[in-house]
């Protein structure tokens, strides 16, 4: 078993929200404070509490009963909605929040990533900014000269290296941040959505060199909202909502449990009310959505996962030849398909009055890690031009992921990013002839 390098117990986090109607504190009255709490903790434990004062706010458990280990060299990410309780819980790992209750033991020097500029001084220069990160790290200046040429390159900040970092864009800003993070070979990275400041080149560059951190022995923690980086960079995952761990285990299991927690999906529209449902006096949309081959509606499919894109409509007037389609795109709104009904059953046939519930399925090893989004209508090819009955764009979502150590997809034992809009699985052979067999063709 490997060394633990974070271990969290009951770890708890309380916070007061709400206006405090005390004044501004002078040192007096600090001091007088702290030579009379004695007496009002004794007064207190007599006479109890007084409660509904004015200044009295409320409490929130940001976090609450917490437990994990990570062992070294293990890359784990935290997942959840926004307000589950995931940065605050990085913030304590990270030593810059006190924990309420229980306790987070780090092993090793922690380098964090939560916010724009974490832990820079903004008089300071870029230069002067990785020393002192440097510094604080615990690293020597001799090694931090060795790695100062890599970060500045990294970064991409040479011509402006000698410059306050209060002039720099926030995008400067990030990625000196990052790199300083990253290559002063902390054995704890920690990094928050932060990430998703940057543009997607600079995005995919730090999601690589987190990932060779990973590979390097450097424990990695990670947040983030996008569940293929998610899966790509971690084996393992935690979630956490409402300051609460919901899961903990294989990172495209818990992925998949986050996706599919909610009651409405991103992968699922329905219209029950017929008279707002988009379509004409001919034909009607009831409802589209993504399912497994077992029938149940999924935010998720692995790469090597076959899916369908069901389509639920009412043909209100008989007689008319339909056919329903979808259009898929990616996240840079390239399109990546269309699915056209073919159908033989219904090829060049009037389709009589009734509800219809259409599928396509989409084979496995075809297509790439991200988010898909599908645009879905209803063709009327009777017609001397054929004509849109409806068409919703974007009218559902689905992720695409894959475990790395998944067997049945196209990656292999290629562990970092793959490129291409489509992540096709192809045939391989390979004849191995040995020396010796050369030798004696000759």
């Amino acid at each position: 078993m490997n060394d633990i390098a974070i271990k969290a117990a009951g770890l708890g986090k309380k916070f007061r929200i709400g206006r405090s109607t005390s004044s501004y504190r002078t040192l007096r009255d600090t001091l007088s404070d702290g030579l009379l709490a004695p007496f009002r903790r004794v007064r207190g434990l007599i006479g109890g509490r007084a409660s509904g004062s004015a200044g009295a706010r409320e409490e929130i458990w940001a976090l609450r009963d917490i437990g994990f280990e990570v062992e070294a060299g293990e890359a784990v990410g935290v997942i959840g909605r926004n307000g589950a309780g995931k940065s605050t819980l990085l913030k304590v790992l990270s030593r810059i929040t006190e924990p309420t209750e229980g306790f987070a033991e780090i092993r090793g020097s922690v380098s964090s990533l939560l916010e724009v500029g974490t832990g820079f001084h903004l008089e300071l220069t870029g230069r002067e900014n990785i020393y002192l990160n440097g510094a604080i790290l615990g690293m020597t200046r001799d090694h931090i000269r060795r790695r100062f040429d890599e970060i500045v390159d990294f970064a991409e900040v040479e011509k402006f290296i000698d410059t306050p970092v209060k002039h720099y864009s926030s995008g400067m800003y990030l990625r000196l941040a990052f790199a300083v993070a990253a290559h002063l070979d902390p054995d704890i990275l920690i990094v928050d959505e932060v990430l998703a400041v940057g543009d997607a080149r600079f995005h995919k560059k730090c999601l690589n060199k987190m990932q060779d951190a990973g590979q390097t022995g450097r424990t990695v923690i990670f947040v983030s909202h996008s569940m293929p980086a998610i899966t790509r960079l971690c084996k393992r995952a935690i979630l956490v909502e409402d300051g609460r761990m919901l899961a903990d285990g294989p990172s495209h299991k818990v992925v998949n449990q986050y996706l599919n927690g909610g009651c409405e999906t991103a992968a699922s529209r329905d219209w029950p009310d017929p008279a707002r449902a988009p379509g004409s006096d001919l034909a009607r949309l009831r409802g589209v959505r993504v399912i497994t081959e077992g029938g149940a509606v999924t935010d998720a499919v692995d790469v090597s996962q076959t899916f369908g894109i069901e389509m639920e409509f009412d043909v209100l007037e008989p007689r008319n030849v339909l056919m329903p389609y979808h259009h898929v795109f990616n996240q840079q709104h390239i399109e990546i398909f269309d699915a056209h009904d073919t159908d033989a059953a219904w090829r060049g046939r009037p389709r009589p009055r009734g509800r219809y519930r259409s599928t396509v399925w989409i084979p496995g090893n075809l297509l790439a890690e991200g988010t898909l989004f599908i645009s879905s209508g209803l063709t009327r090819t009777d017609a001397a031009a054929s004509r849109p009955e409806f068409h919703e764009q974007d009218v559902i979502s689905i992720q695409v992921v894959e475990n790395i150590d998944n067997e049945r997809s196209a990656r292999g034992d290629w562990s970092r990013d793959m490129g291409g809009v489509v992540r096709p699985l192809f045939r391989w052979d390979t004849r191995f002839i040995p020396y010796s067999m050369q030798v004696c063709s000759l």
